[in-house]
Parts: structure tokens; sequence; C-alpha cells
């Protein structure tokens, strides 16, 4: 390999453990959760402490290596990354794991934010379109393996390989920074600390309020609080990007038709499939028994066909408008979903297998040309901005998804069981145990714990409401993609593109200032 292709090596390894770690975790968190006896709740924040550090920090990691350096917040933001996998892998409770999937997440927005900078400043010309190219193609072979890769390390090893594998490969990529050369941006951004703070503790707040109604109330205090805190910093979000002098969010670009499309279509795209992974993997391993390397091999139906259409969607781009991409491929994705409906007691995988592949190819349609709806409608100076926002919704969509559905599961699960067992005054006033067993996954035990006679009818009636809770679901998530493709199709419009882009030595010449490594 040509000396020149050292960075793009370098930086596309980062990346592909760093987005690897997305997909390759949730296919270990049943057996997570059987290992540190984590209750359900715990279970979804260790994907959604995840997700909102990584949407809370995006916009200012980029904000921060404008300023800083990009190549030194890349090189510290892989360090944390790798540091906080070892953790991970060797935390002895769900507090630490959280913890420490927090502080991935960190990691993670520093990474993410600054890789694509590293490499719009490092390649020009041609050798800038290969470099952006194998990016997007690591990113897509990351996704599809993810599943498999975390289903061969729990099952042949332990969940802990899944986190502690990051350890070689990152030191790996950190001794490889220093061939990266160092660049800033001439005019950067100040830190808009204010706007972290509101949109961090907002996010959480909101997030934590739904989580908690799997367990409590609706008009519970904690939950009713949590709802008003969140709803009062979000507001002051929005109060603080208003009278800031720079922003981490230009509230301006909000009345682009466009860039508002794109982002509510990144929004529905995790919240509805990515999601539901958790759910369907839970459904998969708890459900019906699979071990973490089949419930993976049966999710490469919807990764693979992401990754197949995903490569011919890149190409449409350059020909279709965007919208005819993202519009129809988010409906593909909610009737694939509304197709995954329809699950009884007695159901197989096998009635899950269209709709997957379907939702797979919707996503593979989405995914290439979204981020263009975002960068596409503002000048270069923003386009790190936009695209950071359009991240951010990504994420969001998932912490706020993985909650919401939660509830939804525990509320249809507690509700299907109470209905199966009315016969038996008993095993009913049972229901509230059994569901949560459904959602600790600890139905062997709760079985186990039952007189003979009454293991079937129980076993019976948890099946049955574990799929009325997934039907739930299933058509709740097909709702939000169907929602997010149509404002795709409405609000996305050619015309607000920008026409002319200026060459690639233009772009360079912009303000960014380069240093030798």
């Amino acid at each position: 390999m040509s000396r020149k292709w050292w960075p793009l090596a370098v930086v596309c390894t980062a990346t592909f453990m760093f987005l690897l770690d997305v997909t390759i975790v949730v296919v270990a968190l049943p057996d997570i959760q059987r290992s540190l006896g984590a209750g359900f709740d715990q279970l979804q924040w260790v994907t959604d402490a995840y997700a909102l550090a990584l949407a809370s920090l995006l916009l200012t990691a980029g904000s921060i290596a404008d300023r800083v350096g990009r190549r030194r917040v890349f090189a510290l933001g892989l360090a944390l990354f790798t540091a906080a996998s070892v953790l991970c892998g060797l935390a002895g409770d769900p507090g630490l794991l959280i913890a420490a999937r927090a502080v991935q997440g960190v990691g993670g927005a520093m990474l993410f934010a600054t890789s694509l900078a590293l490499l719009s400043v490092l390649y020009q010309g041609r050798d800038r379109g290969v470099a952006f190219g194998a990016w997007g193609a690591v990113t897509g072979v990351a996704t599809a393996l993810g599943p498999i890769l975390g289903g061969v390390l729990t099952t042949g090893l332990s969940w802990r390989w899944i986190f502690l594998v990051n350890l070689p490969v990152g030191l790996l990529a950190l001794w490889g920074t220093r061939v990266i050369a160092e660049s800033r941006a001439e005019h950067p951004r100040r830190v808009d600390v204010p706007g972290v703070l509101t949109l961090t503790v907002g996010l959480l707040a909101v997030v934590f309020g739904f989580i908690e109604t799997g367990s409590r109330s609706w008009g519970d205090p904690i939950v009713v609080g949590s709802f008003v805190i969140g709803a009062v910093l979000l507001l002051a979000f929005v109060a603080v990007e208003r009278t800031v002098r720079e922003p981490m969010f230009d509230l301006s670009l909000l009345r682009t038709p466009t860039f508002v499309g794109g982002s509510l279509a990144a929004f529905a795209m995790n919240g509805s499939l990515f999601a539901m992974l958790l759910y369907v993997v839970l459904y998969l391993q708890d459900g019906l028994g699979y071990s973490s390397l089949e419930a993976g091999l049966r999710l490469v139906l919807i990764s693979g066909a992401t990754m197949v259409v995903a490569t011919l969607s890149g190409r449409l781009a350059h020909t279709l408008p965007v919208r005819w991409l993202v519009g129809p491929g988010l409906l593909l994705v909610g009737v694939g979903l509304a197709l995954c409906a329809g699950l009884d007691g007695a159901s197989s995988w096998t009635h899950l297998a269209v709709g997957f592949l379907v939702a797979g190819v919707g996503s593979g349609l989405v995914n290439p040309p979204l981020a263009s709806t975002a960068v596409g409608v503002v000048d270069h100076h923003r386009s790190g901005m936009a695209s950071g926002v359009n991240n951010t919704c990504r994420q969001v969509g998932i912490a706020v998804g993985i909650a919401v559905y939660g509830s939804l599961f525990a509320a249809r699960v507690r509700s299907s069981l109470e209905a199966s067992l009315a016969g038996s005054p008993e095993l009913r006033s049972r229901a509230a145990g059994l569901a949560d067993a459904v959602h600790d996954g600890s139905i062997p035990r709760a079985l186990g714990a039952l007189p003979g006679q009454q293991r079937a009818l129980v076993g019976d009636a948890i099946r049955t409401a574990f799929a009325d809770g997934m039907n739930t679901l299933f058509v709740v998530s097909a709702a939000v993609a169907v929602v997010g493709g149509v404002c795709a199709l409405l609000l996305v419009r050619s015309r607000d593109f920008v026409a002319a882009q200026a060459p690639a030595a233009q772009l360079d010449s912009s303000g960014d200032r380069v240093e030798t490594a």
C-alpha cells in the first residue's frame, strides 16, 4: 500500500471498531442480562447510555476538534473508546457496565465527529472520492458483520470478548495515528457549553422517564418529574441556541424543508428498525430459545440486505432525486416491520424472515443518500454542523425508541398474561411477577418455581404474551417508519440542494490549516 493511504487505513480501522460495537453488542444483551443479573431497565440503559452520550457530544466534539486539532481529538477519542471497552469487558455489575458504555459513547462521538473531517483535509480531488468510498464500504461491512461476530464471540467465548477484542484493534489504530497530519480550522467556533448541558440533561431526563414507565405508572411523581425536567431543559436548549453567538445548532437550518425532512427521516430510521433490534434479539433468544450465534445469523437477513442494496442506492443517488430513495426506503422499512407482526405462541423465526428482508432492503435505500439531505443544503462551512445534527437525530431516535418500546412491551406483556391466566385466580395474581420474568430473561427460573401441572399452562401464556408484546412493537415501529417516509417525500426537495459545488481544491483552501505529522 502506498504511504499516502496509511492515514485512510488508520481512520477506517478505528471507524470499523466503533461501528462494529453498535451492532455487535445487541446480540449479546440477553447473555449480559443473565450474567450480571441485570433488570430490563438496566438492559435498556446499556444501549441508551451509549446512544445518548454519542448524540449529546457529536456537535461539541467537532467544535473542539476544529480548535485544538482534529488528529488530537481523534486519538484521544480512540484511546477513551478503547479504555472504556476494557472496562465494559471487565464489568462485574450492570451499573459499571452502563457507566463504561457512556464513556464509550463519549469516545465514539470524538471518533465519529473527526473521521470524515480528517479525510476531507488529507485527500483532495480523485483521492478524496476513493477515501470516502472506502470509508463508506467499511461502515457497511461493520454493520453487516456485527451480529455474526457478536454471536461467534458470545457463544464461543463470552459476551465480555465483544468488548475486550477492541483492545488490540484500538492500540494498533492508536499507534497508527502518528502518520496522520494535524489540522485545525482557521476560525473555529466556540464550544457551546450551555447548549451541551441543556441538551444532554434534557434528553437524559426524557429517556429516563420513558424507561421508568415500564415499572411505574405514567402518573408516578418520578416519571412526571422526569418529563417536566426534560421538557423544560429542551426548551431551554432552544432558547440558548437562539441567543448565543456561536450555537452548536444553528436553528435557521430548520427553515429549509429538506433539512427538516432529512432530520425526521434519520430519527425515524433509527427509531424504528434499529431501536427494534434489541427486542428482536430478546425474542429470538429468550422467546424462541436461540443462542447468540443463531440469533446473529438470522439478523444477517437485515444487515446483509442493507449492505447489498446500499451499494446500488449509493449509485442511484447520483441520478435519482434523494427523496425517491429515502422516502420509499422508509416506507419499505415500515412494510417489513408490519410483515413481522402477527406472531403467536406457536410462531417460529421463519415468520419474521420476509419482513427482515424487506426492512433490510428499505434500510439499504435510505442510509447512503440520507447524509446528503443534511450536508447538501448548506454551504461548506456549515456542513460539519449539518452532518452532526443528522447523526444526532439518529442516536436520539435509537435512545427514545428503545425507551418507548420498552414501556409498551412491558404493559402489553402484563395485560396479555392477565388475560391468558384469567381462569385461574391464583395464577392471575402472579401475572406481574411473570411479566417481570419475561423482562429480566428469567423465564426458566419462573417456570421452575411452579407446580408441574401449572407449568405447561403458564409456559403457553408466556409465549403468547411475548408474541403479543412483539406484535405491538412491530406495529408501532412500522408506523414510525411510515411517518418518516411520508415526511421525507413531502419535505425533501431537489431545489433546496446547493447547486454549484466548489472544486475540491477550493474547498481545501477555505480556512483549514494543515500541519505535518
